[in-house]
C-alpha cells in the first residue's frame, strides 16, 4: 500500500482558499489519507482553517491527519509538497499603502498585484519571505515540490529559482484554465469540448490556438466565432461573480488588435500596458471600463463577507464542495501516483519559448507524472506578442536583479520602465514616488532598502 504524503500548507490563515485546495485533495484517492500540516503565524486564524479542513476532512471520509504549527521549520519537517499562499503586509496596511501613496503622485492602478509600482514594493516585501522558506526546505524537506500562489507570481518565482535553483517548484495560477471557462461561457459552449494552447508569461500569456471539438470530430478555431460574438455584442456575458465593475472589456479589445485572446483578466491587463489609464482621460475609463481601485474594493467586500462565510462552515454538520480550477491536487497526484496529467505552470524559460528571455519566468504547458512536472517547449510566439511581453519582463527582470543584488538603483529603473507608470509620469516623479514608497512601507520592506 502506498505511503500517504505529508503536505504542508504555508499561510494556512487563508481558510477559503485552503478549503479549496484541500477539499480538491481530500476527493482523490491516493490523496486521502495525506498528513495536512497547516501553518501560519496567525493563531485564531490557523485555529478556524483547521476547524474547516477537520470537517472537510470528515465530508469527504478522508482518513489522514491535520497538525498545526506555527513554527515554519516544524510544518516543513519531512513535507512531500508545500502550498504557499499568503500576502506579507496584507489589505492593510501594505495594499492600502501602495495604492494611497501611489494615487498622491497621479498615478491610479486597478490591482497592483503583479507589476508597477504596486507589484514592484509587493515583491520586495515578499521575496524575502519566500527565500526564507527556501532555506528550511532545504534543510528540513529537500525534495519536497513547492506549489506558489504568492503574487506578483513572475518576480517571485524569478527570485526562488535564481538563488535557489535545487528547490523543485512551479508558479501556479488559474488564469489560464479559467478563461477557457469564460470564453466558453460566453459562446454558450461546453468547456469540456475545448482544446488550447497558452503561452507566454503571468498575466500576459495568450492563447496561441483555441478550438472546440466539433460533433463531427474535427476540431474548429473559436476566434473567428468569439470575434463576431464580440462585434455583434454577444460578448462579454456578464460577471458570473455579479461583480459589475469589471465587464471584460480591455482584452476583447486587445483581441481586436492582436488576433490572440490574453488570459488574464481586463482589470489586470489595463495596467500592464500603457494605453488604458492617464490621468485626464476617464473618457479611456468609460469606454474600456476600468475599474481603478479594483482590488481594495474587493479586499473590503470579501473581509465583510468572510466571518459570514466562515461562521457558516464553523457551524455546519458537512462540507461540500464543488471542484475548483486549481492545479494543486492534479499536481500531487501525478507525482504521487505517476498518473500524467498537463497543467500550466510559471517556469524559468530553459529553451521554452525561444523570442523571450532565457532564464525569465514563463508560463507554459507542463507535463506532470512521477518525475515532477517538465516543462514543454514552444518555440517561438507570434513577434508581436513577445515584444509586449518584453515590455513585462523587463521590470521583473530589474526588480529581480535589486533584490538578489540589494541595489536600490535597480528598483528605480524597474519602476521607470513600467508601462504604465512611465505613460503617466516623468523621471523625476517616478523616483519620487518609489523613494515614498519605501518610506512608506518601513519596515515591511528589507533593511538594504533604507541604507544611505
Amino acid at each position: 500500500m502506498m505511503t500517504p504524503p505529508k503536505i504542508t500548507f504555508i499561510g494556512a490563515g487563508s481558510t477559503i482558499f485552503v478549503k479549496n485546495i484541500l477539499g480538491d485533495v481530500f476527493h482523490r484517492e491516493a490523496l486521502k489519507s495525506a498528513h495536512i500540516a497547516l501553518m501560519d503565524i496567525d493563531e485564531t486564524r490557523l485555529e478556524e482553517s483547521h476547524i474547516v479542513v477537520r470537517k472537510l476532512m470528515d465530508s469527504a471520509a478522508a482518513s489522514g491527519h491535520i497538525t498545526c504549527h506555527t513554527d515554519r521549520k516544524a510544518a516543513l519537517q519531512g513535507a512531500d509538497f508545500v502550498v504557499v499562499a499568503f500576502q506579507i503586509g496584507g489589505y492593510e496596511p501594505c495594499t492600502v499603502t501602495d495604492f494611497e501613496v501611489c494615487k498622491r503622485h497621479g498615478l491610479e492602478q486597478t490591482i497592483a498585484d503583479t507589476l508597477g509600482p504596486g507589484g514592484i514594493m509587493r515583491a520586495l516585501r515578499t521575496i524575502p519571505h519566500l527565500w526564507q522558506i527556501c532555506d528550511d526546505m532545504t534543510e528540513v524537506c529537500p525534495n519536497a515540490t513547492m506549489l506558489n500562489y504568492v503574487n506578483p507570481m513572475a518576480m517571485n518565482t524569478w527570485a526562488m529559482y535564481a538563488r535557489y535553483p535545487h528547490i523543485k517548484q512551479v508558479g501556479l495560477c488559474h488564469s489560464v484554465q479559467g478563461t477557457a471557462e469564460e470564453l466558453a461561457r460566453d459562446l454558450n459552449i461546453d468547456p469540456a469540448t475545448l482544446r488550447y494552447r497558452s503561452a507566454g508569461i503571468n498575466h500576459m500569456a495568450f492563447y496561441l490556438e483555441l478550438e472546440r471539438k466539433t460533433a463531427e470530430g474535427h476540431y474548429v478555431s473559436l476566434y473567428p466565432a468569439l470575434l463576431a460574438a464580440y462585434e455583434a455584442g454577444q460578448a462579454p456575458k456578464p460577471n458570473i461573480h455579479g461583480n459589475t465593475r469589471c465587464q471584460n472589456i480591455v482584452r476583447y479589445e486587445m483581441f481586436k488588435k492582436l488576433g490572440y485572446f490574453v488570459t488574464e483578466s481586463s482589470e489586470h491587463f489595463a495596467e500592464y500596458t500603457p494605453w488604458f489609464i492617464k490621468p485626464g482621460r476617464e473618457d479611456l475609463i468609460e469606454r474600456y471600463k476600468v475599474p481603478l481601485d479594483e482590488y481594495p474594493k474587493r479586499c473590503v467586500e470579501q473581509l465583510a463577507n468572510w466571518h459570514k462565510e466562515l461562521e457558516e462552515y464553523k457551524t455546519a454538520e458537512r462540507i461540500d464542495i464543488q471542484p475548483s480550477r486549481e492545479y494543486a491536487s492534479t499536481i500531487m497526484n501525478a507525482i504521487w501516483t505517476g498518473e500524467p496529467s498537463v497543467i500550466y505552470g510559471n517556469v524559468r524559460n530553459d529553451g521554452l519559448i525561444d523570442n523571450l528571455p532565457q532564464g525569465s519566468c514563463v508560463e507554459v504547458a507542463c507535463l506532470v507524472d512521477a518525475n515532477g512536472i517538465q516543462p514543454t517547449k514552444v518555440g517561438a510566439i507570434p513577434s508581436h506578442l513577445a515584444a509586449m511581453m518584453q515590455t513585462n519582463i523587463n521590470v521583473q527582470m530589474l526588480l529581480t536583479e535589486a533584490i538578489l543584488t540589494e541595489n536600490r538603483d535597480r528598483v528605480y529603473h524597474a519602476a521607470m520602465l513600467d508601462p504604465h507608470t512611465a505613460a503617466v509620469l516623468g523621471i523625476e516623479e517616478i523616483y519620487a514616488l518609489v523613494d515614498d514608497l519605501i518610506a512608506a512601507h518601513g519596515d515591511w520592506l528589507p533593511a538594504w532598502l533604507h541604507r544611505e
